[in-house]
């Protein structure tokens, strides 16, 4: 199931999105939240005709970095042994269709596509095969980075954390497994059309299972919560009036443009 969160009229809810062509896809509201047992209202809108937003609000994005080897070697990093996290803050998520804001710190913004994990239900101290149980499912994330601010600072607070700087959507697909991941799905992100990163998922160093096992070692996960799982190479510039688009297969498109901050 494909569950998206829109607004429509001023309301906002959620619904499963229906359809295979682009121009017929429609939402059937859900009754309840997608976090505990739901039902599907049978209220059909088009999707055409509501605003998406992002598919969730978490509490904390925890993101992994260097998680794919070519990517690490392309910026001159090693790789690292264990899994290398770092975070996003609530206020850095937008969804899709938003805009990213150029940051007026930064004169190096790059965009990076990566395969996000929706966290289920609260959990601590996971162990590997409980993981799938713990996991709504999966959208597309794009982990924008003012790069020539995380090389001069080190600390990556600023340069990963700013506004605007983690686009999750279009919505959350459930039907995705473990297994699938393993065996790699595409992931691809173009500026303007154009490609810059082709990555499989059976690249990462680290597993879906790997990731979760380590954070929630450290910390509670909540419903909602994001996992970033790294971003294959290719990464690159993004400028004002770019358009980027982060493509997932099995999950759909995450399109964005950067403007310049107001």
């Amino acid at each position: 199931m494909r569950i998206a969160r829109f607004s429509i009229d001023g309301n906002v809810a959620f619904g499963a999105v229906e359809g295979d062509k682009p121009d017929e896809l429609v939402l059937d509201i859900i009754k309840g939240i997608p976090f505990a047992d739901f039902e599907l209202s049978g209220m059909k809108v088009p999707l055409s005709k509501v605003r998406l937003l992002p598919p969730v609000l978490p509490n904390k994005v925890v993101a992994f970095g260097r998680n794919y080897a070519e990517h690490a070697k392309e910026l001159g990093n090693e790789v690292p042994d264990a899994p290398f996290a770092f975070f996003k803050p609530s206020t850095s998520v937008i969804g899709p269709g938003d805009e990213i804001q150029y940051p007026s710190f930064s004169s190096e913004l790059h965009h990076e596509a990566e395969l996000a994990v929706v966290i289920g239900r609260m959990c601590r101290e996971v162990p590997r095969e409980r993981v799938k149980d713990v996991i709504l499912g999966y959208t597309c994330a794009n982990d924008v980075t003012a790069r020539d601010v995380q090389k001069r600072e080190k600390q990556w607070a600023r340069a990963k954390g700013f506004d605007n700087s983690c686009p999750l959507g279009p919505w959350v697909e459930t039907d995705l497994d473990l297994a699938a991941i393993a065996e790699g799905i595409t992931i691809q992100c173009t500026v303007n059309g154009a490609q810059r990163q082709l990555g499989r998922t059976s690249e990462m160093i680290h597993s879906v299972e790997d990731l979760i096992v380590n954070i929630t070692e450290a910390m509670t996960l909540l419903p909602g919560d994001v996992i970033l799982t790294g971003t294959p190479a290719g990464v690159g510039p993004l400028n004002v009036g770019d358009e980027v688009a982060v493509t997932i297969e099995g999950i759909g498109t995450l399109t964005n443009k950067v403007i310049k901050r107001g």
